[in-house]
């Protein structure tokens, strides 16, 4: 079994082993002609179940024989041009090859003594990331496994900062369509049921500030204490991007902890036509981004920054087995005095690898092209009568529904928008997302593939229409 340990004694059977799985990849993506193949998990599951994990095949041209049956053959493709779905970008050839490097080598980012280079490389993206942002010269932060532990984290460190005992005063102020991990990570941090206040949006859905300065006003009538408030810059279902120059002078105003999630929008940090859409996340006290959305980069790849490096204390915990004190004193860089884990891949790699290779400009122009992709898209849209689109895009989302002229009832359109999404993910032909507006059922278009085009677009679009009105057809019938 030793053949199988990764070392100087097997470094050919790794590269053999290795460019056998890549070759088989490649083949894949060169001849994948759809997103999906549309399995189901009842034809996939008995596939997998029959499989005895107690039962080796000992090889590992075996395994990936077997792997093709069980996962690349049906796996969701993020890069054909027709996913269309969810924040899930195709990755750059850079990242994944620093995924490969550091699989391979299997750096761990808690503690400079098992990482080194590794712990300086992170270290140097988060001051350049910080830098981008304009968080100034105390800025920091550190690499996380998603936007939703750099939520958590930023708001444990609000948490902190607020400075009270009495969790059940702690308010969280948010749009009504911020991002989900907002209420869970004021769960998980002992906030009461109510701490979180989502507050009302515009019809560009973004947060309404005049409601936020009145909820201000009235948590410090009430005595209550605002811990943070969240703005969005890129919302899940829309791309919307809060006023942040304004929510951040009513920040500054009452004192208020100001987090801005850019896990979606941080892909404007490096274009070089759209920075302006996120001015003012430089004031922010903490910001999310998440390179695995808008940089192209493979999951995992996250980070939160903040202002002030000196808040990063409240994840700090110390071990004479990992991380004395001493080794603070000595300046010896322990990325686990400011991380939530402890062993922590080295995900920074792939972002470093790519920034060397294309450069911030090169990552910015694939964001702006996605950018633009939605606002073609948008005129598409609102051009076309079987369609009703919500709001212009901020950035690459574009959330509507099918609207046949024969039909008035609302609840028969949320069926028929319902049917065309499952029956276009059951073709394979595209992957579309799903969502409601004012309770009513929509269809949602995230763009992260610059090789997708409005011909595509328009396509996925007649495919939709087409599968809403078989609904409708044999709706009409099964009522006659």
């Amino acid at each position: 079994m030793r053949s199988h340990l990764l070392n100087g004694l097997t470094a050919e059977h790794y590269r053999r082993s290795v460019t056998e799985g890549v070759e088989r990849v490649a083949a894949k993506l060169a001849t994948t002609d759809r997103p999906f193949t549309g399995v189901t998990v009842d034809r996939l599951a008995p596939a997998i179940e029959r499989i005895d994990l107690d039962r080796p095949l000992g090889d590992t041209a075996a395994v990936l024989d077997e792997l093709e049956d069980v996962y690349l053959r049906d796996a969701v493709f993020f890069h054909h041009p027709r996913y269309l779905a969810h924040l899930n970008c195709p990755v750059v050839i850079p990242a994944v090859l620093g995924e490969a490097v550091l699989s391979a080598v299997n750096s761990s980012l808690d503690t400079w003594d098992q990482s080194a280079g590794g712990t300086l490389i992170e270290r140097k993206l988060i001051d350049w990331t910080a830098a981008r942002i304009g968080l100034g010269p105390s800025a920091d932060g550190v690499f996380t496994s998603g936007g939703t532990q750099s939520n958590l984290q930023a708001l444990l460190l609000a948490r902190e900062e607020a400075k009270t005992d009495d969790l059940a005063e702690l308010r969280v102020l948010t749009s009504e369509v911020s991002h989900f991990s907002v209420t869970k990570s004021a769960r998980l941090l002992g906030l009461a049921p109510d701490a979180v206040v989502s507050l009302p949006v515009d019809h560009d859905k973004r947060l309404q500030t005049v409601a936020l300065a009145r909820e201000l006003e009235r948590c410090a009538r009430d005595g209550l204490t605002v811990m943070a408030v969240v703005a969005t810059a890129g919302t899940t279902d829309f791309g919307s991007i809060d006023p942040l120059p304004e929510i951040a002078e009513l920040c500054d105003r009452f004192g208020v902890w100001l987090h801005v999630d850019a896990a979606y929008g941080c892909g404007l940090l490096v274009s070089r036509r759209h920075r302006g859409r996120i001015d003012g996340i430089e004031r922010a006290d903490s910001v999310t981004v998440d390179y695995h959305k808008s940089f192209f980069q493979p999951v995992s790849s996250s980070a939160v920054l903040v202002r002030d490096a000196h808040t990063l204390r409240h994840a700090t915990y110390h071990a004479e087995y990992l991380n004395p004190r001493r080794m603070t004193e000595e300046r010896i860089p322990n990325q686990v005095d400011k991380s939530l884990q402890t062993t922590r891949r080295f995900d920074a790699l792939k972002l470093w690898m790519t920034l060397r290779t294309m450069g911030a400009d090169g990552i910015g122009a694939l964001f702006d092209e996605v950018c633009d992709l939605a606002a073609a898209g948008w005129e598409l849209l609102a051009a076309d009568p079987r369609f009703d689109v919500v709001v212009r895009p901020s950035l690459s989302t574009l959330v509507f529904r099918c609207v046949p002229a024969e039909i008035a009832d609302p609840a028969e359109i949320d069926r028929a928008n319902l049917y065309a999404r499952g029956a276009l993910f059951a073709s394979g032909a595209a992957v579309v997302a799903g969502t409601k507006v004012d309770g009513r059922h929509y269809l949602k278009f995230t763009l992260l593939n610059p090789e997708t085009t409005p011909a595509d677009i328009a396509a996925v679009l007649d495919l939709i229409a087409g599968h809403a009105e078989q609904y409708l057809g044999e709706s009409l019938d099964r009522a006659s």
